[in-house]
């Protein structure tokens, strides 16, 4: 969106309200059906979509842009000139929009499955050989399949990710930390995708075209005797992508005659805030695929409605952005990527200074998590970007995370660190939140009911 375009979008927003300028929206659009979503009450807590009739699913509607009634105080679209497509913004990028400390945001996301390379970068005639209608498959998708050119795509080099924003908050410097309070997230429609691909995931061939430690050649997915690399079409590679209807709020696959059914759980992959300094919009640490400790592809599944994130500023104004939106993820995320599809979320972005209470210790220099039941310590195996190498150890990713948690129980909660070690041994979780970003990850919790919160 231009800039122009955006200032007019943002006057009309903020002054004939939320409500009546999607109502102006729809009324010129041609004839595009309006998917509503209730508005915000005062507290910022969102209330749930409203559902209207689609031919792939009854129970999510089509969200295209400018469509539905999104409640934050500002709304962002993912327009090809805006969006990166495999990088995420560095700390010298131009904010696509201005908000206050405190303000929410909503921002629709764009799913990178069905609209990558090995799929056909053709969104309507792949997810048409599903049978899905056009008119559901999103129009910004559609747009930034075939108008993005703000970096040249190399499917084997760059992220998969298209990545919105960035988004400057006011007041935050360097030092700070941003609080994210995740208020929605809403699935755009109703299916999404699961890939697995030659190379990447936990059974990947190395490299080398070895197997990884601890399996045999025959046991790597996808199969060896299907990878068709190299080959200069990716629709060749062989690659693996589960089409996934939504039905009764569950991921629904068919296997044959049968079929496995999960809930979903929406949840952005990734939330972050500039951390790079290199300018080159392109440079290996500014990769979507490696999560650092300014966030980015975190894929932690927890961080999904009424969760809050913690991130370190490194930059004016923090630079927030989003990407990789999920439907339902497992810990883990094995065989590459979670259930894909695109969201709608709603963000309350606050500064906290140092020293005002506002945010856990640990967050003024790593990522913290907490939800409404469990603070969140988290480790990556090599969080600075790629810098120097990158390195996937999943014991250095959980050292970390154990090293974090005992920091906030000692600094946050009080406790002796013998003893917060003791206790982490004995009543905590930690999990494997992924094992497929180069940089992998593991986080714990640990239970505000165990301390009288909850």
């Amino acid at each position: 969106m231009t800039d122009p375009a955006r200032r007019a979008a943002e006057t009309l927003w903020t002054g004939i309200g939320r409500r009546d300028f999607l109502r102006a929206v729809a009324a010129v659009s041609a004839g595009a059906g309006v998917a509503g979503v209730s508005s915000a009450c005062a507290s910022g807590t969102p209330g749930p979509a409203s559902q209207s009739p689609s031919s792939a699913a009854t129970d999510v509607a089509i969200l295209q842009p400018g469509e539905g009634d999104p409640v934050g105080d500002h709304y962002l679209q993912s327009a090809p000139d805006e969006v990166l497509w495999g990088y995420v913004p560095n700390v010298h990028a131009a904010p696509v929009m201005r908000m206050s400390s405190g303000q929410t945001v909503t921002i629709d996301a764009v799913s990178h499955e069905g609209i990558l390379e090995d799929q056909g970068r053709d969104p309507v005639g792949y997810f048409g050989g599903q049978g899905v209608s056009e008119s559901e498959v999103l129009r910004d998708a559609i747009a930034i399949a075939a108008e993005y050119d703000r970096t040249p795509r190399n499917f084997d080099k760059d992220g998969p990710h298209v990545v919105t924003g960035p988004v400057f908050v006011e007041g935050a410097q360097p030092g700070d930390v941003l609080k994210i309070e995740i208020l929605q997230a809403i699935p755009r429609v109703p299916y999404g995708v699961v890939s697995s691909r030659h190379g990447k995931g936990a059974l990947a061939r190395t490299a080398d075209g070895a197997a990884p430690a601890g399996v045999g050649l025959s046991e790597v997915m996808p199969p060896v005797a299907t990878d068709g690399r190299p080959d200069p079409d990716p629709t060749r590679y062989g690659n693996v992508s589960t089409f996934t209807a939504v039905e009764d709020g569950h991921g629904v696959m068919r296997y044959g005659s049968a079929q496995v059914r999960f809930p979903l759980r929406p949840f952005m992959g990734m939330m972050g805030v500039a951390f790079t300094q290199d300018r080159e919009i392109t440079a290996a640490t500014a990769n979507s695929i490696p999560p650092t400790v300014g966030g980015g592809n975190i894929d932690i599944r927890l961080l999904g409605e009424g969760a809050t994130f913690f991130l370190p500023v490194f930059a004016e104004g923090a630079l927030f952005y989003v990407g990789d939106p999920h439907m339902a993820m497992g810990d883990g995320e094995v065989a590459l990527t979670a259930m894909e599809g695109s969201l709608r979320g709603t963000y309350r972005l606050t500064v906290c200074k140092p020293g005002s209470g506002d945010a856990p210790s640990v967050a003024y220099r790593y990522p913290f998590g907490e939800t409404v039941d469990a603070w969140v310590p988290i480790g990556l195996s090599d969080p600075d970007g790629s810098v120097g190498g990158q390195g996937s150890d999943l014991d250095v990713a959980m050292r970390r995370a154990v090293v974090n948690a005992l920091d906030f129980l000692e600094t946050d909660q009080g406790m002796d660190r013998a003893t917060a070690y003791a206790y982490l041994s004995a009543a905590a979780d930690f999990s494997v939140s992924q094992v497929v970003d180069r940089t992998v990850g593991v986080h714990g919790q640990i239970y505000k009911g165990h301390f009288g919160q909850s």
